[in-house]
């Protein structure tokens, strides 16, 4: 079986197992840019606190952010760790949004995805991951996220080499689907939840894996 082809059987044992998983956590496009970032070294639960924290703060924006007061900004984020280093990062992303883009999401949505892409990344603190979920969740864009759950079950499965940098495993996946928001979304979903339950970094449950009984 070709890897484009174990690629789809994987999607269609995962969905069959787990359903679908409606991602992505998040009212409104500043909230999901912000989570994305507070995700990065930590657990959703942490960033949720955050979270909760900036909306009882009433400054649960970019908008405010950039205009915010920074010690009442990182007591808020302070559950995600690392507060001092995600505080500079939402600042300089909400700098970037202001200074390109007006603050406008719809001034962002007229450019194509590459130019997106670019900017987002000119950003210190966003890496591929970062700016692909933001790509994905917040601005509807189809590209494909690459975490250390897909690589480490595409490793286990033997789908990609130990040598492949993130843009190999994610060239995988676009070679592999049609490009499509909503499967892009599912399916990066699906691998965290695999990931998270079964495919563990240590002591994986592999005889109780679907993908094991799907008989990938």
């Amino acid at each position: 079986m070709y890897r484009k082809d174990k690629i789809i059987k994987l999607y269609n044992i995962l969905y069959k197992y787990f359903g679908p998983q409606n991602w992505w956590p998040g009212d409104t496009i500043d909230e999901i840019i912000i989570g994305a970032i507070l995700t990065q070294n930590t657990s959703w639960k942490n960033v949720e606190k955050a979270i909760n924290n900036l909306k009882k703060a009433d400054i649960l924006s970019l908008y405010k952010i950039y205009y915010g007061d920074k010690e009442k900004i990182i007591e808020a984020i302070k559950p995600s760790g690392f507060y001092n280093q995600k505080y500079n990062t939402l600042k300089n992303i909400s700098t970037l949004f202001f200074r390109n883009y007006k603050h406008s999401y719809e001034n962002i949505l007229r450019n194509d995805i590459s130019s997106i892409k670019k900017n987002i990344l000119s950003v210190k603190g966003i890496g591929n991951e970062t700016c692909d979920s933001i790509l994905l969740y917040a601005f509807k864009k189809p590209t494909f996220v690459v975490d250390t759950y897909t690589v480490r079950i595409l490793l286990r499965h033997n789908l990609i080499d130990i040598k492949d940098k993130y843009n190999d495993v994610k060239k995988l996946f676009s070679d592999s689907l049609e490009s499509n928001i909503e499967l892009y979304n599912e399916y990066h979903a699906l691998l965290v939840r695999i990931g998270k339950e079964y495919c563990l970094k240590k002591d994986p449950l592999c005889n109780k894996c679907p993908i094991k009984k799907g008989g990938l």
